[in-house]
């Protein structure tokens, strides 16, 4: 006989092997009083011959699994134990459920139902059963609890079979499913199917606390789950007013917490439903469930009252297209298939209708449960949540698989999905993004506990007041060291102040702009300090940019004067603003006075520097960070790292990224030697192992990717003077923690987080290089910065899951030079600092906090990345790549097809006569390298989504 559609997808489940103990359904009972044996025996018996389900097995005949049904005398299997009078019989009793729990069946030989009846006492029985799913499911529990109390009470009085005969068998019904789920009906339901589900994302992306194996894990444990009458209720009540059943206002409720979890706003969940919509099979044992995918729509905000709106349209439209098979459904969408996860979905609610389980009640005898060992339970799916009504409390339980969630994590999402219903049903006009996940203990952790960071710092001070404190301490200590020059402390503070009274005399003060196109050397630091000396705030011009983007940058920024060398004259000679040549133009200001200049209006809150970063709109845009933020920063150091005036400290980030700021400020405010490397020599590792070397420097920066560079170098270990590494820019790998350990043995690693836009770093972690981090954080905030990590909302999001981050407290930037909209975008008020005037940048960046209370970077929320460190908006280099006359339509990403490795690619549509050199040309004239695109492809159209969005993954 064929078999059903259920039946067929558990039997190729099963032909994969592995799945071990997973599509057993077992139950135990506990019988205490006088138990008639011959009773019991009897009545299973005459459920196996009554159910020809029971007596069913499974082959192959010419390649097709097919049923056979034995002979009605088959009888039920059941082994017995005597265990009366054993000093250890609780503890064999478990060992017996455990062994018969995980006793695997032979589909082919069967039997598919069997028990043992264990005898603990003369009037203490525990009876368990246990049946392949494959001829049951929950429904089938109940039929056989009521058939075996029905007819025990018969065969204990000496009565006949009190049932009636059953219309037809579970074979009938798979005979009459396959003709039903042909022709129209078939088209009719596999159209709805794939049009609700085309496009839905194929993984929940729940926030996991361990990496997902690559092929499903079975292992799962298992929490209770109880709601008190009052929220029972309530959630009674919402329904009755939006005509929902307890199943979807639970299920609405579940997918917003899902959906707040995952960050997603499009949430399918699994719903199996008993597929018994005839009355002739409700009294059948077998398996007749299908699974349903249930898409939650969480998109545009909706309040709770049109949030289950959307739940009931969609579960009443699944309802109606259940008859074709679940595995039919998936053949139609045809997800990408993944050996990790189920497709389509992999969380499940399963909600328990009260219509055939009624307990089990056998006269006589006084009926308990045995539970289950934790060990036992089978996660079928990441989570499944298992619902019913009990009295006046919906009670049930939580599974989860073991490989992916750890207990507490699980215990808080309870928390999450109660706090989610009682909110739901208190007020149904509230969107459902606003109500709060988080209890007020875990908000006060993430808010308040975990950014305790006040800490005193020279506040009353600027950067170049720190240096000029060194001085009087330190005055011929050598200060600056560049390719064989020397300048001790008070020469550097002598030629930077000389400057800086010139600089005054051409109007140069506070908030006033200074542009600065150096290469690396002795001129470029002493500039730098004119600048700030002299009040103003430098703006520096990295002389390898393009000729377009430094105009652009001139222009932007208005500075009153740009300081450059003579053989970069003609690259800012631009809009007549004035030029003065560090080198050939020094006599000018050689007769200026040495002495520091008396100080004036100038404060901590006046400019001190603005950096240009990338743009989204194709124009760079100027940070302007003050004083007061980089002096924090600088305060911060030596606390964290174990900094002091020993330290050596290799300056060789270009000056025109945010990094170079400490690097530059630091060792000159702490008494310690600041070498500068050759302009050239910031990429090359030979050359930094040499000079590493020679120098004895004992700290240098690395972003990511030119540190996996350097370790490659054989000579990267030979300064022996180097005691840490810091590391900022780009995702930090456990691969790369772990090479620095053996490249470069008792060096410290510290992985460091922050934006341009507030004051360099604003996170901090110590690294352990001894290969057992597994995932490298960002760490906690450094001092006098607080750190939120918020959903769309707004809301603060809970331990383990992904939330923009916001950075407030003193080192957060003014904002965006003459660019008030985009200021007033990404800086905002602070609605939890407290302090009068706080502000929050949102860096668009995804991370989570850990349950210590560090953070883990996760990637940028847009699509803004990081390419060797070096931050890029990829919607500037697409705005200038569409000015080609060729390009139609072009997609820039950032692709790293090797580990480690990342870089960028366009995407191109037209551009027939413009191969990839022209296009590299015509970006090079307005974009720095490291935003010109390594490698270009070209398509015939752009890939989009369903809905007519570009399709970046595709």
């Amino acid at each position: 006989l064929p078999l059903s559609f259920a039946q067929t997808r558990l039997w190729f489940l099963e032909q994969m092997g592995g799945l071990g103990s997973t599509y057993h359904i077992p139950t135990s009972m506990r019988l205490r009083g006088e138990l008639d044996r011959d009773a019991l025996v009897r009545a299973l018996d005459r459920i196996v011959a009554r159910h020809e389900a029971l007596r069913t097995t499974f082959a192959q005949v010419d390649g097709t699994p097919t049923q056979q049904i034995a002979p009605a005398d088959v009888g039920f299997h059941l082994v017995e134990h005597d265990l009366r009078g054993r000093a250890d019989a609780e503890a064999e009793l478990r060992r017996v459920m455990s062994e018969e729990a995980r006793a695997p069946f032979s589909l082919e030989r069967g039997p598919l139902i069997r028990g043992r009846l264990i005898r603990m006492a003369e009037a203490d029985h525990v009876l368990l059963v246990t049946m392949h799913h494959i001829v049951s499911d929950g429904w089938s529990m109940g039929v056989l609890t009521q058939e075996l109390g029905a007819l025990y009470g018969a065969f204990r009085r000496g009565a006949p079979d009190p049932l009636p005969a059953l219309a037809i068998q579970y074979a009938d019904f798979a005979a009459w499913q396959r003709r039903w789920v042909e022709g129209e009906v078939l088209r009719e339901q596999a159209d709805y199917w794939t049009r609700t589900l085309g496009g839905a994302p194929e993984l929940l992306a729940l926030p996991t606390d361990h990496p997902r194996p690559a092929r499903v894990d079975h292992a799962g444990a298992m929490l209770r789950v109880e709601l008190d009458e009052e929220l029972t209720g309530g959630l009674k009540a919402l329904g009755r007013r939006h005509g929902t059943t307890l199943y979807m206002t639970l299920l609405a409720g579940w997918a917003a917490v899902l959906g707040r979890l995952s960050g997603q706003d499009d949430v399918v969940i699994g719903s199996p439903t008993a597929g018994r919509g005839r009355r002739e099979i409700e009294g059948l044992i077998g398996f007749f469930v299908n699974t349903l995918a249930v898409r939650v729509d969480l998109a545009d905000g909706p309040t709770v009252a049109e949030l289950l709106g959307r739940v009931k349209e969609r579960t009443l439209g699944a309802q109606h297209h259940q008859d074709i098979p679940f595995e039919q459904v998936v053949e139609r969408v045809a997800p990408t298939r993944s050996l990790s996860h189920g497709p389509l979905f992999q969380v499940m609610f399963a909600w328990q209708e009260m219509t055939r389980d009624g307990g089990l009640a056998l006269p006589g005898l006084e009926m308990g449960r045995v539970g289950a060992a934790p060990a036992e339970v089978q996660a079928k799916f990441d989570l499944s949540l298992n619902l019913r009504q009990a009295g006046d409390r919906i009670v049930g339980t939580l599974t989860y698989a073991t490989s992916l969630f750890e207990r507490e994590t699980v215990e808080r999402w309870l928390g999450y999905l109660r706090r989610m219903l009682e909110q739901m049903a208190a007020d149904e006009g509230r969107r459902v993004e606003r109500l709060a996940l988080l209890s007020g203990d875990e908000r006060s952790r993430v808010l308040d506990e975990w950014n305790r960071t006040e800490a005193a710092y020279p506040g009353e001070s600027c950067i170049h007041q720190l240096f000029e404190a060194q001085v009087e301490r330190t005055p011929e200590a050598t200060a600056l060291v560049f390719e064989g020059e020397l300048l001790t402390y008070a020469e550097l503070n002598g030629r930077a102040n000389r400057l800086a009274h010139h600089l005054r005399s051409l109007g140069v003060g506070p908030d006033v702009r200074v542009g600065i196109c150096v290469e690396r050397s002795l001129e470029m630091m002493v500039g730098l300090l004119a600048v700030l000396k002299a009040g103003g705030a430098y703006v520096p011009l990295d002389p390898s940019y393009p000729l377009d983007r430094l105009h652009y940058m001139l222009a932007d920024s208005a500075p009153a004067v740009v300081l450059t060398q003579a053989r970069l004259r003609d690259r800012v000679e631009h809009a007549g603003v004035p030029v003065l040549e560090l080198d050939a133009d020094a006599p000018a200001w050689a007769h200026r006075p040495a002495a520091n200049r008396e100080r004036d209006a100038l404060t901590p809150d006046h400019l001190a520097y603005v950096i240009y970063t990338s743009g989204s709109t194709g124009r760079p845009k100027g940070v302007e960070v003050a004083h007061r933020g980089v002096v924090n920063r600088l305060a911060w150091m030596p606390a964290f790292h174990g900094l002091d005036a020993r330290e050596v400290v290799l300056q060789k980030t270009p000056y025109s990224f945010d990094v170079s700021v400490w690097e530059l400020f630091w060792p000159l405010a702490a008494g310690a030697r600041l070498v500068i490397a050759r302009p050239d020599g910031h990429r090359d590792p030979a050359y930094l192992s040499e000079v590493i070397r020679r120098e004895r420097v004992t700290a240098v920066h690395f972003v990511p990717s030119l540190l996996g560079v350097f370790l490659e170098h054989p000579e990267c270990a030979a300064g022996a003077a180097l005691r840490r590494v810091v590391t900022s820019g780009e995702a930090l790998t456990p691969e790369l923690v772990a090479r620095v350990g053996q490249r470069l043995p008792g060096v410290e690693l510290h992985n460091l987080y922050g934006p341009t836009e507030a004051a360099v770093d604003v996170t901090a972690w110590k690294c352990a290089t001894d290969g057992s981090e597994t995932r490298v954080p960002i760490g906690r905030p450094v001092a006098n910065t607080r750190i939120y990590l918020l959903d769309p909302a707004g809301e603060p999001v809970p331990v383990g899951v992904a939330g923009e981050l916001h950075v407030g407290g003193v080192q957060v930037a003014r904002g965006y030079g003459r660019r008030p909209g985009l200021t007033a975008e990404r800086f905002t008020a602070d609605p939890f600092g407290g302090a009068p005037g706080a502000r929050l940048y949102r860096t668009g960046d995804l991370a989570r906090w850990r349950p210590d209370g560090t953070i883990e970077y996760l990637g940028r929320m847009d699509h803004q990345v990081k390419v060797r460190g070096l931050r890029i908006e990829l919607g500037e280099i697409e705005a200038r790549l569409r000015e080609h006359a060729a390009v139609r339509e072009c997609v820039v990403l950032a692709r790293q097809d090797a580990p480690g490795q990342t870089r960028l690619v366009a995407y191109v549509v037209g551009g027939e006569t413009a191969g990839a050199e022209v296009l590299r040309a015509h970006l090079g004239q307005t974009l720095p390298e490291h935003m010109v695109p390594a490698a270009y492809v070209r398509l015939e159209a752009l890939p989009l989504t369903p809905n007519g969005k570009l399709d970046r993954k595709a």
